[in-house]
């Protein structure tokens, strides 16, 4: 968010310089920067509050005298008759609907309003919708102007039944999807809801009266749709992370007063509804738990201070949490708004004591088990336990606040997550794919189940290293592993169809899944080589661009060349080169030959990696490997010097 110093600092008393007024910004939680007196202030999505002049100075307040008031229309408005149904109340909990008239022609705004676009580079559009979008910069709540001699009819908020193409004020069209919010005029959709008005309804520079809705709209409604439907949309914005309910009235009596400062109002009047209306939430105030959470001693009263101003009203012993503030549910969110006025560095750190626990018999089976896999080639992987919701069954059970809207069941096993990790490896030119999952698993029983299981899958070469890099994963693999986990009895191995996954690929694909309070502890011993090493190379970033391998094929005629050959080509090391290992190894006794096949791996974490470069990486190591005596490339004539 964009904001003006000078916009701010005039509500300020002492007149605090810009760098102070970053930092502190920065103190409160509000990554920030600026350039050319304008701040570039990044808000985390539970801080909507912030989003505008108000709301910053709000936070200002805790370390400034903060002139906080504005001028509203003071007069009485009359109240306004309109035909208006809102069909959908959960998602459109309150609404006003402002009617202004003018008689005057607008030629030039006023000085501190013309500051507005002047100091942000903002470009005009038309008196009223500049008003609007200059009180959301202002106050947060976004507003919307309809020509009122456009609207000759019925108004009703819904949900859409159906798809429905939308031309938008910027002259667009969208297909709009069912379940949309939208306002319609005579059954024709007019407005986005929080996000675009339509170009029909849409004010011009000839508008004199307006129809100003200024509604409260439920943030799930409005999240991901100005996206869906590429709308870069500042209402959107605002709305997703919540306006404040209780800030309408003060939002159309400011919008009222700019009007009346720049013309003369022939009528006004005012339709207001709640369709939900507004609970204050309080927290009883408990200064030692608050002092137990930050971790040092703050006095009852200097906590009672920070809370005052920055908006939480005192009621006895407990605190009103504002209507602006929807992310304060509990004491430590009180805390943090203590600690981030006292300054995270102030906190002076306390010692404290690790309590050990001890291990049961579980830990100690889970443990054997990770390092029995790991040690044989397999990954673990850990899969959110959501399903989708065309994959349900009425095991599943549903979650009331699922963290995607489209995967809002529990799974009821591991091979569905399992198969999709080792698809997704699959397409990216993984051959030898050994993957397993230690999780809960949930059933819609009476009582509801909660399962531990374990789910092992495997799928392509058992391993890269030339003993078994020709062999396939089958089920005399998969039953070797279970021996080792002492399950071989416990569950059967299922081989999946490829037909019924969606999958290009041939190769058989294995899977097993068992309960794990069938695994018995009596899980034999195993020595373990996944010990860590002494010198661990550290982590590396992922790449996002495939990789591609070559083979090199190398005939050696002289055994004892052996190790300098391995070496050489082993050891050798590029930026793009990844991997290095042979995948073939033939010894002819008789003739006392070798023949060893490497395979190289290349990567880069910048782009898809060249042909021209790999041939360069290749051309350097056969110059490295030619150099050897009695060395043979198949198809390649090597004039030996070592």
């Amino acid at each position: 968010m964009k904001v003006a110093y000078s916009h701010l600092v005039e509500k300020i008393q002492s007149k605090p310089s810009i760098e102070e007024l970053s930092f502190k910004l920065f103190q409160l939680g509000h990554e920030n920067t600026f350039k050319k007196n304008i701040f570039d202030i990044e808000l985390t999505p539970n801080r909507g509050d912030c989003l505008s002049i108000t709301g910053l100075l709000r936070e200002l307040n805790v370390f400034y005298e903060v002139d906080l008031n504005f001028e509203y229309y003071e007069d009485e408005i009359k109240p306004l008759k309109i035909n208006f149904e809102n069909k959908h109340p959960k998602a459109c909990k309150s609404i006003s609907f402002l009617k202004i008239e003018i008689e005057d022609e607008i030629h030039e705004y006023k000085d501190e309003f013309e500051l507005y676009f002047a100091d942000l580079d903002i470009k005009k559009n038309n008196f009223f919708t500049d008003i609007s979008n200059y009180l959301s910069y202002e106050c947060g709540h976004p507003l919307h102007c309809y020509d009122l001699n456009k609207l000759n009819g019925d108004l009703s908020f819904e949900s859409l039944e159906d798809e429905e193409i939308f031309n938008t004020l910027l002259n667009s069209e969208i297909n709009l999807e069912k379940k949309s919010p939208v306002f319609k005029l005579n059954n024709e959709v007019i407005n986005l809801a929080g996000i675009i008005g339509g170009k029909y309804t849409s004010c011009s520079k000839t508008t004199r009266s307006v129809l100003v809705e200024c509604a409260q709209f439920a943030p799930e409604e409005i999240i991901g749709k100005a996206l869906k439907y590429g709308i870069n949309s500042e209402a959107a914005y605002k709305f997703e992370r919540g306006v404040d309910p209780c800030s309408q009235e003060k939002a159309v009596r400011r919008f009222t007063k700019i009007v009346e400062n720049h013309a003369k109002i022939k009528n006004v009047e005012l339709f207001s509804k709640d369709f939900e209306k507004y609970k204050k939430k309080y927290i009883k105030f408990d200064p030692e738990k608050i002092n137990s959470i930050i971790g040092m001693q703050i006095a009852s009263e200097k906590q009672l201070f920070f809370m005052q101003k920055l908006g939480f009203v005192i009621d006895r012993d407990s605190i009103e949490i504002p209507s602006f503030r929807r992310d304060i549910e509990n004491h430590n969110d009180l805390a943090e708004e203590i600690a981030r006025v006292i300054g995270y560095d102030n906190i002076i750190p306390q010692k404290f004591k690790i309590i050990g626990t001890e291990k049961n018999s579980n830990d100690f089976v889970l443990a054997k088990l990770k390092s029995i896999l790991i040690d044989n080639g397999f990954y673990e992987v850990i899969n959110f336990p959501f399903v989708s919701n065309e994959n349900k069954s009425e095991l599943n059970i549903k979650v009331d606040n699922p963290l995607d809207s489209n995967r809002g069941y529990l799974r009821t096993n591991l091979k569905d997550s399992l198969i999709k990790n080792l698809l997704y490896n699959e397409r990216r030119q993984k051959d030898s794919l050994k993957l397993f999952e230690i999780s809960d698993i949930y059933f819609n029983n009476s009582p509801i189940n909660k399962i531990n299981r374990l789910g092992i899958i495997a799928s392509g070469r058992i391993d890269r290293n030339y003993l078994d890099f020709s062999k396939e994963i089958d089920i005399n693999y998969m039953n070797e592993v279970l021996e080792k986990l002492s399950l071989i009895n416990k569950f059967e191995v299922e081989e999946i169809s490829r037909n019924k996954i969606n999958s290009k690929s041939k190769k058989p694909l294995f899977y097993a899944e068992i309960d794990f309070r069938d695994i018995s502890s009596s899980v034999k011993e195993y020595p373990s080589i996944s010990k860590m090493p002494q010198n661990c190379p550290k982590y590396k970033e992922i790449s996002e661009f495939p990789s591609s391998s070559r083979d090199l094929s190398v005939l050696l005629k002289d055994y004892s060349k052996s190790k300098l050959l391995q070496d050489k080509v082993l050891k050798y090391k590029n930026d793009i080169l990844k991997e290095t290992f042979i995948f073939d190894y033939y010894h002819n006794e008789k003739k006392e030959e070798l023949k060893i096949g490497f395979r190289f791996i290349f990567q880069s974490t910048k782009e898809t990696v060249k042909d021209v470069y790999i041939d360069d990486i290749m051309n350097d190591i056969i110059c490295l490997v030619s150099g050897i005596k009695t060395i043979e490339i198949p198809g390649l004539k090597i004039d030996n010097k070592i």
